[in-house]
């Protein structure tokens, strides 16, 4: 770490913060929870910094809290974590009790952690959301290598459409194609909000996210497009495994900057002259993999 960020860290009056918003909705009416109760602690830890009750839209007021330098986030930075984590315990009356864990808190920005709460059936449980690393700070499997245009399926039972349409939903498998495990229905553009908080940070300039997010479009489109994955016969869209698609972590935070540039540009993709299907944009981050020919997160590796 450079000395002009030891510096920083040794003032005692700076202290960087994020802000966090919180949105308490049912699950299966997706109505909002009014008066639901939520306490703030940092993560891994057990006292209690807020405590907040959500209003008749299921929203908290956005509190600030403390998180690392900005500048972290904006290098490659392999010894100090560029994002501070928090976690809430959430009870509602009629619902289960849930805690996600690890909510990240980028300065600068503002995280939207929305709950989906589950009515109780008789005994009170209570429901844990655990919210992996980010994928440019935590260890994932780099991707691998296809083709950026895909041959399209003569005779599989699946229609191939002219041209591109977003869809409604995405079908997001837990895991590696080839093993059974859970599937999840996500709304196309709350899929990319998650992926593109997962996979960049909120704090880079406002053309780097959106260079980031229309190369997760256009990939994700391709995926619909081409029904690569239903016409191997699987019942899912995209996995969340970073080997074979994107990260995707059910129920954690996305940034509102990211959000915004989302709904934007949800419709655009990139493709190229001659061809139907959007691009296979595949990249890596440029630190711990390599991807020669492909966009990099961080400049290292191009």
């Amino acid at each position: 770490m450079n000395e002009h960020l030891l510096t920083r860290f040794a003032d005692p009056l700076f202290k960087p913060t994020g802000d966090l918003q919180i949105g308490i909705f049912d699950k299966t009416m997706g109505k909002p929870v009014p008066n639901a109760k939520i306490s703030v602690t940092p993560y891994n830890a057990t006292n209690v910094i807020e405590e907040l009750i959500s209003d008749d839209s299921g929203q908290t007021l956005a509190i600030s809290l403390e998180s690392p330098p900005k500048e972290l986030s904006l290098i490659p930075e392999e010894s100090l974590q560029p994002y501070s984590q928090y976690t809430i315990t959430v009870s509602a009356d009629g619902f289960e009790n849930v805690v996600v864990e690890g909510i990240q808190i980028l300065a600068d920005t503002t995280a939207i952690q929305n709950v989906e709460m589950i009515p109780a059936n008789g005994m009170r449980q209570e429901r844990i959301i655990n919210i992996l690393p980010h994928t440019l700070w935590g260890e994932f499997p780099p991707k691998i290598p296809e083709d950026e245009v895909k041959p399209l399926p003569e005779s599989s039972g699946y229609v191939v459409l002219d041209t591109p349409v977003i869809p409604e939903y995405i079908i997001v498998h837990e895991g590696s194609p080839d093993v059974a495990n859970k599937n999840y229905w996500v709304t196309y553009k709350n899929y990319i909000k998650n992926v593109a908080s997962s996979e960049i940070y909120a704090t880079w300039p406002n053309a780097t996210i959106q260079a980031n997010v229309l190369a997760i479009i256009s990939f994700t489109l391709n995926r619909v497009f081409t029904e690569w994955y239903r016409n191997k016969g699987k019942n899912f869209t995209i996995t969340n495994s970073t080997a074979y698609d994107h990260a995707f972590f059910y129920g954690r935070n996305i940034y509102k900057e990211i959000s915004n540039i989302v709904d934007d540009i949800f419709s655009t993709y990139i493709t190229r002259p001659g061809i139907r299907q959007p691009l296979f944009t595949q990249y890596c981050d440029g630190r711990r993999s390599s991807c020669p020919n492909w966009m990099t997160r961080w400049q290292k590796g191009i």
